[in-house]
């Protein structure tokens, strides 16, 4: 199966510095025009089906990206990590810190072993389903994260050492294959 992976557009709390976690999210002006963006730039591709979280930020880039033409499923599994008390608090206190929560918890929340569980059920889920297709997924920073340490073999460390956030590389979608895991 191939997988490609959009996150969602720029959100209100992303340009004020908060974590929004497992808020909703309401995507921010820049956030639309990022999205609408992203629909010309993969219009000539072809997806079987398109999943995406079911936070609103997600949501609403889903069908901003993708509009009516494919299925869009929403997957609660592909929802950022839960920060618990850090949630809509200031980023700057822990995002240079993720490494201390592959295996210890958010105050309140969830780890990112937690996330990396509940991406490798999905995509147990999935490939039942979708093993030959073309999917596209729409969702956050700790599942594509997740992704690469289950599809692309990197340890959590690797993974968000290398975080295209970190050196500001986004691109118009992330390819990953799923074999057999």
């Amino acid at each position: 199966m191939k997988i490609t992976y959009f996150v969602h557009g720029t959100t209100i709390d992303n340009e004020q510095g908060l974590a929004t976690g497992w808020e909703p999210g309401q995507l921010s002006k820049k956030g639309i025009l990022e999205s609408k963006k992203l629909n010309t730039l993969v219009s000539n591709r072809h997806f079987d089906v398109v999943f995406c979280s079911d936070l609103k930020r997600a949501i609403d880039s889903a069908y901003l990206i993708f509009g009516d033409k494919y299925k869009i499923i929403q997957d609660k599994r592909l929802r950022e990590a839960n920060y618990g008390n850090l949630t809509l608090q200031p980023a700057s206190i822990f995002k240079d810190k993720l490494s201390e929560y592959i295996k210890e918890r958010f105050p309140n929340g969830e780890n990112y072993e937690e996330v990396e569980n509940r991406l490798r059920d999905f995509l147990d889920d999935i490939k039942k389903e979708y093993s030959h297709k073309h999917i596209a997924i729409v969702a956050h920073q700790a599942p594509q994260l997740a992704l690469d340490v289950i599809l692309k073999g990197k340890t959590w460390q690797q993974a968000i050492a290398t975080d295209w956030r970190k050196t500001k590389t986004w691109q118009p979608g992330w390819e990953y294959e799923l074999k057999n895991i």
